[in-house]
């Protein structure tokens, strides 16, 4: 074997490591394609309640403070799970109506939306919706 690097030798290792990643590309494409179809829950597309409470979650910035599944601001805690750490959508509907007016004085705080029971029910909904997405484990602990 020669030992010289020639243009052609530089060219084929080219060609041949864009084919590999080109191959690899594919069939990780494939591979979630496979995958994804089945972790997708068509549950809030059934359902206008869920639908509903990812729309007030939506209008009123809510990820502008929380994380949703580690997206989002982290001022907040996380609400990926926010079900199962307070227990039931009834505790977290109550969590959300029980917020002060004023906010609690020296620390930050939750506002008060005032939101109807008709709109509780909707974000509990969704929260309880996202908090059975298969994320991967995460959060990886229950306090988010």
């Amino acid at each position: 074997m020669s030992g010289t690097f020639t243009t052609s030798t530089a060219r084929n290792i080219f060609y041949g490591g864009t084919l590999f990643f080109l191959l690899v590309f594919l069939a990780l494409t494939f591979q979630n394609e496979q995958i994804i179809p089945k972790r997708d829950r068509r549950e809030m597309l059934a359902n206008p309640q869920i639908a509903e409470g990812k729309k007030l979650w939506e209008t009123n910035n809510c990820i502008g403070c929380h994380t949703l599944l580690g997206e989002g601001a982290y001022f907040a805690p996380e609400l990926g799970n926010v079900v199962v750490r307070l227990g039931s959508k009834e505790a977290v509907k109550a969590f959300i109506k029980g917020r002060p007016a004023e906010g609690i004085a020296g620390r930050r705080s939750m506002p008060q939306f005032n939101f109807s029971d008709k709109d509780l029910d909707a974000i509990a909904d969704f929260l309880e919706y996202v908090s059975k997405i298969d994320a991967a484990k995460w959060p990886p602990n229950v306090q988010g």
